[in-house]
């Protein structure tokens, strides 16, 4: 490389899904972009395989997705629809019903496997010249200085009037820039697998909340549906270690038999839980963006899509920076961006600490009470469809990738 190869505008640290959707949202608009990235996506995997680690995406990150032209892409790779979900109780034994008919929607949203999404994006990137650096990852930031420099693992040295880290909860770059964060681990594991359920599972994810953590199946294509089960940190350990027929026989009880017989039962994995939440989100030459800034329970399933809504909100805030003639790494764009996204994640990340500590216990008298209001719920339509709308992605406040009807005409 040359020594203008090394200078870029907007250099992104970090290459999973959210990093690489802000760098699609901000190509065709006369700025130098890079990547940094550790790992290449995979690329090709045998046919019926599917990822331990799937998403699911509402609608409003379809259209985020739709408008920055890989969703074609995504679903030519292969989504799973679900129409419908049910939530009950272990406990109380009240529940929940969703259906997308309600709202007049083909769906709730797809689930998808993050490889999928990620090559997707990957493939524009590449298609567009981005400068891909990888395998690689950043050693230092410097950040009083303008613009930024970095310095790469191995040797380079880049600057940029921006840098943008989105590089997950461990992130090196916020890490680097001397942001703290707040929050704690939960004594939870997700245990994530891939299973086949033999009655079907009628494109409906399906969720029982029970005192050690809530289970959830989600459709793919086919029988199979992905599983994520929360449980205490002991006992994912002993669930990861039992053979097939054991894990079966456990996560069958554990159903409530809702989905009939279990049958084939593909690799486990057990993943961390925690709540985490940056003090801030920007410096100036700095934006932290997706799980950089903010981690939450996985319970509702809302970590990538409160990625991507960052990510639209961070391109919207530059596009009015660039139209304003304003310095897009100045804090006058970013604190903009920061406004935009703050509080809304801090209210989601609220929301699910309280659902899983509200359901993640047997106290008789808060297992009643929690039960009797799912069940209240359920039977008001009003407030059941404002709760659809809202996991939807629908409302005003989206940014413009985000928002319902036609985004402005800025490229992306």
């Amino acid at each position: 490389m040359t020594e203008r190869d090394l200078r870029f505008d907007i250099l992104v640290v970090g290459g999973g899904m959210v990093g690489a959707a802000l760098a699609c949202a901000c190509l065709g608009k006369g700025w130098r972009i890079a990547l940094v990235e550790a790992r290449e996506p995979q690329r090709a995997w045998p046919p019926g395989e599917t990822d331990l680690r799937v998403s699911a995406l509402n609608r409003a990150s379809q259209r985020i997705l739709e408008r920055l032209g890989v969703w074609e892409r995504i679903i030519q790779l292969g989504v799973s629809p679900y129409r419908e979900m049910y939530v009950w109780d272990g406990v109380g034994g009240g529940s929940i019903h969703f259906e997308s008919t309600e709202l007049g929607e083909p769906d709730l949203g797809h689930i998808v496997e993050n490889r999928v999404t990620r090559l997707a994006l990957w493939e524009r990137l590449e298609a567009a010249a981005v400068t891909l650096l990888c395998p690689s990852g950043v050693e230092e930031i410097e950040l009083m200085t303008d613009p930024a420099l970095l310095n790469l693992k191995d040797g380079r040295r880049l600057s940029a009037r921006l840098v943008v880290g989105a590089d997950g909860h461990d992130s090196r770059v916020r890490g680097r820039a001397g942001i703290a964060s707040r929050g704690w681990l939960y004594d939870q594991q997700a245990i994530v697998a891939n299973v086949q359920v033999r009655e079907g599972h009628r494109e409906t994810a399906w969720q029982r909340f029970l005192p050690t953590g809530p289970l959830a199946f989600l459709p793919l294509l086919g029988d199979r549906c992905s599983i994520v089960w929360s449980v205490a940190e002991f006992r994912a350990q002993e669930l990861l270690e039992l053979n097939e027929t054991g894990f079966r026989s456990q996560l069958q009880k554990a159903s409530d038999d809702r989905l009939g017989p279990i049958g084939d039962i593909g690799p486990r994995a057990g993943f961390g839980l925690r709540l985490q939440h940056a003090e801030h989100y920007v410096k100036p030459r700095l934006a932290l963006i997706g799980d950089a800034a903010h981690a939450l329970h996985p319970l509702a399933g809302q970590g990538v899509n409160l990625g991507f809504l960052d990510a639209a909100a961070l391109a919207a805030a530059l596009d009015e920076a660039r139209d304003k003639g304003r310095d897009i790494g100045g804090l006058w764009a970013l604190r903009r961006y920061e406004r935009a996204r703050r509080g809304d994640n801090l209210l989601m990340m609220t929301a699910m600490d309280g659902f899983k500590r509200m359901f993640s216990n047997a106290v008789p008298p808060l297992a009643t009470l929690r039960s009797a209001g799912l069940s209240a719920v359920d039977r008001l339509a009003p407030v059941k469809h404002l709760f659809m709308r809202h996991a939807l992605g629908a409302g005003d406040d989206l940014p413009p990738l985000a928002r319902l009807g036609a985004p402005d005409n800025r490229p992306c």
